[in-house]
């Protein structure tokens, strides 16, 4: 273990009884981790068949079985348990699944499932209301509480009514012998609880149990890791206060206060040391998220050297932000021959990658968009898209599969299947077919009527594709095809609606700037482009949002629309979560291994009108002398014009030179 600083070092070695372990960004936790784990077993503490290790997701437990198989050589880690909270859940209720009351080969409902049985049990509802009562269910059992223990604790009429769709949809599950994806802790831990001769079996099972980013669990999650730790708590949690960025989804940070209590016998090991980020990002970060309450301050730091200060910049708008960034990422990949994969562009929500998005493809910058869906893979633009391909091309089954049912024009899944049985046998597309007055006269009346108003506008829109622009003709095929009319239905609210309709003007406002082609040809090319942004990794800049990027790292970090409203955002900031946008800021601050920019707007636009903004109150936290903002150091503004220039007049040397 020469290779571990002493704080890491004593977290390996620390072996009796529980253990938190406060690792700050980048300080190396799943080498304590892993280490631990190679301690453990090599001196014979504890054998791998009971070690387990919990992480929070498939790609951590992927990431940290292939560094413990690389430390640990031959069969000396057959056995171990490195998985998720949600797969040591499954595998708890295969062995246990008749104190859940559960058959052998129970099902696991996933996400469509459970909304199509939440569908059916609220028959009638409008979306919103659906999409609330499940909410309110999976909160309940995130907090552990079964049917009976949601409805003693409802204190509205809003939660007794929910509590009691809960007992009916767990009535349904039962029925159909499954459990959905919080059953997979809530089930567990209710039976752990319940029956004191399982719970001590599961300790004798998991001898050491390891939990990775612990700040992240919910209530339910906490009360499995008591269960199966006992009152000893031979346990090693990991994790870090000033990361907890996910309380809307259930995470409760004062679970590591809790612990304290638990356990008093709880040893605090802090991890300060960072190997990624120069010491000027990490001045930045620990002064902004020292305005945190802490019951354990840390401070970073590092041995690297302080580089360079960190870029403030003012925009006119969010367009003119995009431009600028783009043409950065473009400058530093000529100037210091950095590949695109060292750039990453980070944003509060996912809507605000649509201007970059325009920004890096005029610059042909290639990108991938992570834990968000780009703007070409969005529902509406793609709905629009299979419309103008069909309209442009008659032969194409795809493109006219989606635009029948985009709206939804009472043509099911049956009489499609027929229809392209029909289109089969006659060598026919099935649009073609569709046309056809003796496939509809075989299909049921509602389905043939509804195929028939198709043809109408689709017959209408190629009349008019030959004399209108590209713009014109998507403009006439929303309002025509229903599209329109269907995106306001489906929205619950205004503002929502105004976000997916801008989709569509902005897919518009490309035809116009796009040279040449009509709006099938344009459409063709859209849609490579849009299969391009599916392929992940690679060299390409990364966009996501401040959620997605927890535990990642790059060279060049941009933290865009820094204003009050957008980051801290309005809605936190109203019901009081100001501490948490505090942490999503730090968390983006911390990505950053060499250079950050932090950029604003002065404007934008909402429902056609001008709104000013103001920079986020964050920036005022962060010391002054560690930022260099736009116009305020001459000379540093110099340098960066003159380096500009001699980049610029080495490209045109090279074009001579060729």
């Amino acid at each position: 273990m020469d290779f571990l600083n002493p704080p890491q070092r004593a977290a390996a070695l620390h072996v009796h009884g529980p253990l938190l372990v406060l690792a700050g960004a980048g300080s190396g936790k799943t080498r304590v981790i892993v280490e631990k784990i190679a301690h453990l077993i090599s001196s014979g503490r504890m054998p791998a068949k009971r070690i387990a290790a919990i992480t929070f997701t498939n790609k951590s437990a992927k990431e940290m079985r292939e560094r413990v198989a690389k430390r640990i050589k031959g069969q000396g880690a057959d056995g171990l348990t490195i998985c998720t909270f949600h797969a040591l859940g499954l595998k708890f209720l295969q062995i246990e699944h008749e104190a859940a009351g559960l058959k052998r080969g129970f099902s696991i409902f996933d996400s469509d499932d459970s909304l199509g049985q939440f569908k059916d049990l609220l028959s009638g509802a409008k979306p919103d209301v659906i999409d609330n009562a499940r909410q309110l269910i999976s909160r309940a059992k995130n907090a552990g509480l079964s049917p009976e223990e949601a409805m003693a604790a409802a204190q509205t009429t809003r939660e007794r009514e929910a509590a009691q769709l809960y007992a009916r949809y767990q009535a349904r599950l039962s029925a159909f012998n499954a459990v959905d994806f919080d059953d997979l802790i809530r089930l567990p831990v209710q039976i752990l609880e319940a029956n004191p001769e399982i719970a001590l079996a599961w300790r004798e099972r998991i001898g050491y149990l390891l939990v990775d980013e612990c700040q992240d669990t919910n209530d339910a999650q906490y009360r499995l890791l008591k269960q199966l730790a006992g009152e000893r708590g031979d346990f090693t949690c990991v994790g870090d206060d000033d990361q907890s960025i996910y309380a809307w989804r259930g995470a409760n940070p004062d679970n590591l206060m809790q612990m304290a209590k638990d356990y008093p016998a709880l040893q605090i090991i802090k991890l300060e040391q960072n190997y990624r980020c120069s010491n000027r990002v990490l001045r930045a970060a620990n002064a902004l998220i020292a305005n945190n309450p802490h019951e354990h301050p840390k401070k970073l730091w590092s041995d690297q050297a302080d580089g360079e200060r960190i870029r403030v910049w003012e925009c006119r708008d969010n367009d003119h932000e995009a431009e600028k960034i783009a043409a950065e990422i473009a400058f530093l990949n000529t100037a210091r021959q950095a590949p695109w994969s060292d750039f990453c562009i980070l944003f509060r929500g996912n809507h605000q990658s649509r201007p970059l998005e325009k920004a890096l493809q005029l610059l042909r910058i290639p990108y991938h968009i992570t834990g968000g869906t780009a703007f070409l893979e969005r529902q509406e633009v793609k709905d629009a898209l299979s419309w103008l391909r069909l309209v442009a091309n008659p032969d194409d089954d795809t493109a006219f599969l989606r635009a029948v049912q985009s709206p939804k024009r009472e043509v099911g899944a049956t009489s499609l299947a027929k229809l392209a049985e029909m289109a089969q046998r006659a060598h026919l597309p099935m649009s073609r077919a569709a046309e056809s007055m003796g496939a509809l006269q075989q299909l049921p009346a509602r389905a043939a009527n509804g195929l028939s108003a198709f043809n109408d506008v689709i017959r209408d829109l190629r009349h008019k594709a030959a004399e209108l622009t590209a713009r014109e003709l998507l403009e006439r095929l929303v309002e025509r095809s229903g599209l329109l009319a269907d995106l306001r239905a489906q929205t619950k609210d205004e503002a929502g609606f105004q976000r997916r309709k801008a989709n569509l003007d902005e897919l518009a406002d490309w035809f116009d700037n796009a040279r040449g082609g009509n709006a099938g040809e344009l459409a063709a090319q859209l849609a490579l482009l849009s299969r391009n942004d599916k392929d992940e990794g690679g060299n390409q800049v990364r966009l996501m949002s401040l959620h997605a990027a927890k535990g990642l790292e790059f060279r060049y970090v941009f933290i865009i629309g820094c204003e009050d409203g957008t980051l801290p955002h309005e809605i936190s900031v109203e019901e009081g979560n100001l501490e948490e946008e505090r942490r999503l800021m730090y968390v983006g601050i911390t990505r950053a291994k060499e250079i950050l920019w932090l950029s604003h707007s002065r404007e934008t636009r909402r429902f056609r009108e001008k709104v000013r903004l103001l920079p986020s109150r964050f920036l005022d936290e962060l010391p002054a002398a560690e930022l260099q903002r736009d116009g305020a150091d001459p000379v540093a503004d110099a340098e960066r014009k003159k380096e500009r220039a001699n980049v610029g007049m080495a490209a045109i040397a090279a074009l001579f030179d060729d």
